[in-house]
C-alpha cells in the first residue's frame, strides 16, 4: 500500500508539473516523473505480459521525451525562447509534433499502445487511457497556435479511420479499449488548432466515460466478450448501464458522449472543413459497430454451453457508489452541456 500511494502521489505530482509550466525543461520533468511512476503499476504483476509491457512503454515514453528535449533545445537555440508558448521554429514544431504523438498513441506512433495495455491490469489500464494523456495534451494545447493544421488534420483522420478499422475484429475488451482511445484522439486532435477548449471537453468526457467502462468491467472481472456474455445471467442492472455507457461512448444521441461529437462538427463547419466533418463523422461509424457489438454481447447474447474460461460463480453482486456516479455523468449528462459550455 504504501508503494502504490507513493506511485499514484508521484503519478498527480507529474501531471501537476507538466499542466503548470511555462519552462520546456520542468514540462519534460513532469513528463518523466510520470513515466517513470506508471512503469511498477503496469508490471504489479509480475505477469511475462505485463514485464513486456512495462519495457516496451518504457522505451517509447523515452524516446518521446528525447524528441522533446530536442525539439524544445532546437527552438531555444533558433530562437533564444525556453517558454512553451513561443514554439515557433518550424522543425522544432515538426519535431513537437511527432513526440507528442508518439506520447499519446496517435497515427502512425500507435502500435505500442494496443499490447501495453493488454499487458496490464484494468485499473492500470484506465490510468494509461486517461491520466497518462492529459499531460502531452495539455502542452499541444499551450502550442496549438504554431502547429501545422494540415499535419494535425492528417494524422487526426487516419487516427479515428485506424482506430475503428482494427476495433472491428478484436475479442480482447482492453484491446478493443485502446482501439478507442485511437479513434477518440483522432476527434480531440482534429479541432485543437480551431477551438482548444472543445479538445478539453472531448478528453473530459472520453475520460469519464471510459472510467465507468472499466469500473464496470472491474467489478465484474470482464477481460474477454466470451466473459461479457455471462454478465446479463448475473447482474443485469450493471449490464444495462454498460450497454448505455458504450453506447455513449459511441457518441449516440441522448447520451453524453453524443455532446463533443456533436460541437465538433459544428465548429468545423463553421471553420468552412465541412468534408473533414463528414469524413470523420462517417469514420466514426467503424467504432460504433464494436461498441454496439459490445453492448450486443453484454446484454442480448447468452453464452454457449461450451465457455472455454473458467465459470464465476461467486459473483460481487454490489455496485460501488463511485461506479454508479461514473455511469449516471456518463449516460446522462447531456441536458447540463448549457452550462458546460459556458464554463470559461
Amino acid at each position: 500500500p504504501q508503494a502504490k500511494l507513493i506511485f499514484s502521489m508521484s503519478l498527480l505530482l507529474g501531471t501537476t508539473i507538466t499542466i503548470s509550466s511555462n519552462h520546456w525543461m520542468m514540462a519534460w520533468t513532469g513528463l518523466e516523473v510520470n513515466t517513470l511512476a506508471i512503469l511498477p503499476l503496469i508490471s504489479k504483476s509480475h505477469h511475462p505480459r505485463a514485464i513486456e509491457a512495462s519495457t516496451k512503454y518504457f522505451l517509447v515514453q523515452a524516446t518521446a521525451s528525447t524528441l522533446l528535449l530536442f525539439s524544445s533545445a532546437s527552438n531555444a537555440w533558433f530562437t533564444g525562447q525556453w517558454d512553451i508558448t513561443q514554439l515557433t521554429h518550424p522543425v522544432s514544431c515538426t519535431l513537437l509534433t511527432t513526440a507528442i504523438s508518439m506520447k499519446l498513441g496517435l497515427v502512425p506512433f500507435h502500435f505500442w499502445f494496443p499490447e501495453i495495455l493488454q499487458g496490464s491490469s484494468l485499473m492500470t489500464s484506465l490510468l494509461l487511457a486517461t491520466i497518462m494523456k492529459f499531460p502531452p495534451t495539455i502542452l499541444l494545447l499551450l502550442t496549438s497556435p504554431s502547429l501545422n493544421p494540415t499535419l494535425l488534420s492528417m494524422m487526426a483522420i487516419a487516427s479515428a479511420a485506424l482506430g475503428g478499422w482494427m476495433g472491428l475484429n478484436q475479442t480482447q475488451i482492453r484491446k478493443i479499449m485502446a482501439f478507442s482511445s485511437i479513434s477518440h484522439l483522432g476527434w480531440m486532435i482534429i479541432i485543437l488548432i480551431y477551438s482548444p477548449k472543445l479538445t478539453l471537453i472531448t478528453f473530459y468526457i472520453y475520460s469519464l466515460t471510459t472510467a465507468a467502462i472499466f469500473f464496470t468491467l472491474n467489478s465484474t472481472n470482464t477481460l474477454k466478450l466470451s466473459t461479457l456474455m455471462s454478465m446479463w445471467s448475473k447482474i443485469p442492472t450493471l449490464a444495462a448501464a454498460l450497454m448505455l455507457t458504450l453506447l455513449s461512448l459511441a457518441g449516440l444521441p441522448p447520451l453524453t458522449g453524443f455532446l463533443p461529437k456533436w460541437l465538433i462538427i459544428q465548429e468545423l463547419t463553421k471553420q468552412e472543413l465541412t468534408t473533414m466533418a463528414t469524413t470523420i463523422a462517417l469514420l466514426s461509424l467503424l467504432g460504433l459497430f464494436f461498441y454496439l457489438r459490445l453492448a450486443y454481447c453484454a446484454t442480448i447474447t447468452l453464452p454457449p454451453n461450451s465457455v472455454n474460461h473458467m465459470k464465476q460463480w461467486h459473483t460481487n453482486k454490489s455496485i460501488d457508489m463511485l461506479t454508479s456516479i461514473l455511469i449516471t455523468l456518463s449516460t446522462m449528462l447531456l441536458p447540463l452541456s448549457p452550462t458546460i459550455l459556458t464554463i470559461p
